[in-house]
C-alpha cells in the first residue's frame, strides 16, 4: 500500500477538530488562518498539538467508566 489516504470519512469530526485546534491556538495566543497554516513555526505547531492531546487525555480520564 503506497501513499496516505487523506479522504475525510466523517466531515463533522474534521470540523470539530479544526474548531478545537483553533480554540487551543487562541488560548495560547497563536494566530491560525482558515486553511493552510504552514507558515507557523514547528515549535508553535507542536505546542498546539501537544495541548490538544493533553486536553483529550484529560477528557477521556474524566469520562472513563470505572466498575
Amino acid at each position: 500500500m503506497s501513499g496516505r489516504n487523506r479522504r475525510v470519512l466523517v466531515p463533522e469530526a474534521k470540523r470539530a477538530m479544526d474548531k478545537f485546534k483553533n480554540e487551543i491556538a487562541n488560548s495560547m495566543n497563536i494566530e491560525l488562518k482558515e486553511g493552510y497554516n504552514g507558515d507557523i513555526s514547528a515549535h508553535d505547531a507542536g505546542r498546539i498539538g501537544g495541548q490538544m492531546v493533553k486536553s483529550m487525555v484529560e477528557y477521556a480520564e474524566k469520562n472513563m467508566k470505572t466498575e
